[in-house]
């Protein structure tokens, strides 16, 4: 008997690891894939994870408007009242622009006033100029070079 229980035990450690080869050919290597688009995952991923994200988002800002996206649309009044302002903004530029041209379109060095704005060019030489832009009110100021052609 103890023979036919060691052919037994034989057998069945034969099949065991006839049954363990397959496994052992088909494994291959883990290769990480993000989820998150930004870093790399796949871009349908994105929406799925915004809106879970909002959904869990318990926070509201005390700033914003009533609403459900916080955007209060502008009365008439206040739209007509930027377009006023942006017509008035642009009749400036222009005759601004005017004065700091001369007659073959070409910058000039000076500097131009309003009663808002001051406007300097200064010649930096070797085609350059400087721009300044300033605020009277706030004393905010931008400025920028540019190169001119020769």
């Amino acid at each position: 008997m103890k023979h036919r229980q060691s052919k037994g035990t034989a057998q069945i450690f034969a099949v065991m690891s006839l049954c363990g080869l397959p496994s052992a050919v088909l494994a291959t290597n883990l290769v990480y894939t993000p989820v998150n688009p930004a870093f790399g995952g796949n871009p349908i991923n994105g929406s799925v994870l915004l809106n879970n994200a909002n959904a869990q988002n318990r926070h509201t800002d005390p700033s914003a408007k009533k609403g459900a996206s916080g955007f209060k649309p502008p009365t008439a009044l206040e739209t007509f009242n930027q377009r006023l302002q942006s017509m008035i903004l642009d009749r400036i530029a222009t005759s601004v622009t005017g004065s700091i041209f001369d007659s073959n379109g070409k910058l000039k060095a000076g500097t131009v006033e309003t009663d808002a704005f001051s406007v300097s060019i200064v010649d930096l030489g070797g085609g350059m100029l400087k721009i300044t832009t300033m605020d009277k009110a706030t004393g905010a100021s931008s400025t920028f070079e540019i190169g001119t052609a020769p």
